[in-house]
């Protein structure tokens, strides 16, 4: 059984402080990983990390840039964040290990994107827990542009054949018009109205893109936040479903 978890930005890190870790939820969060005894990535979001650098460079998912600076500062934010997430699910017992998906992905002219698969498979073979995150990219024709963590998420599901898929953020789950969670969403038609964008700054879309892109998979996700991360980890479907 394999299963692929993203841990958003706004649950690893402080969104309203700079390249502020949010140590209480990481250390939770690498806690609950730890129970888990079957195949598992690990995906994270940008949250202060990445978001503000891209935001000041001008760089989206579908903006480009041939800045190497701003690549490299893109980039190396989200690898002190990696670093930090590492090191949390280390520290828990958790055999984890760095991906980063600049070395790993890219867009082709059509926007189409590539992602190296067959290293992440060969990992979970040798017991590893791969440890990817939202990611600037070389982009054909653009320079480079934003890799999503959700996007992420989507490409590795289908292609490791994942079971399940857990995205844990900052709400229990997505909310109706009355701030109630929904139990269920199996079309973006019937929640289009109720969907918005993040508070904070946040270049790849907020849960409006998350639920586009959950729609698409093979296998059930389900959003949910902190708190819904154990029982998740146990196997229950917390928060929102989404097939």
């Amino acid at each position: 059984m394999t299963t692929v978890l993203k841990l958003g930005g706004s649950v690893v890190t402080d969104k309203d402080e700079p390249e502020t870790v949010d140590e209480r939820n990481l250390s939770r969060a690498a806690e609950a990983i730890a129970a888990v005894d079957e195949d598992i990535v690990v995906i994270h979001g940008g949250g202060s990390f990445g978001h503000h650098h891209a935001a000041e460079h001008g760089v989206s998912t579908t903006d480009g840039t041939h800045d190497s600076g701003a690549i490299r500062a893109i980039h190396g934010a989200m690898k002190d964040l990696n670093e930090a997430v590492v090191g949390a699910l280390a520290e828990a017992g958790v055999s984890a290990v760095p991906v980063h998906p600049f070395s790993a992905a890219h867009r082709d002219s059509k926007s189409d994107l590539s992602v190296s698969t067959d290293r992440l498979a060969t990992m979970l073979g040798e017991g590893f827990v791969p440890v990817l995150h939202g990611d600037v990219v070389v982009h054909e024709n653009l320079g480079a542009t934003i890799l999503s963590g959700d996007e992420i998420v989507v490409a590795l599901a289908d292609a490791l054949d994942a079971d399940r898929v857990g995205v844990c953020s900052a709400v229990p789950g997505v909310y109706d018009a009355e701030k109630t969670v929904i139990d269920r969403i199996d079309s973006f038609d019937d929640v289009a109205d109720v969907l918005g964008g993040s508070d904070a700054t946040d270049v790849t879309g907020g849960m409006a893109a998350k639920v586009r892109e959950l729609l698409g998979l093979d296998a059930p996700a389900y959003i949910f936040d902190i708190d819904g991360l154990d029982e998740f980890i146990a196997g229950e479907n917390p928060g929102t479903r989404i097939d």
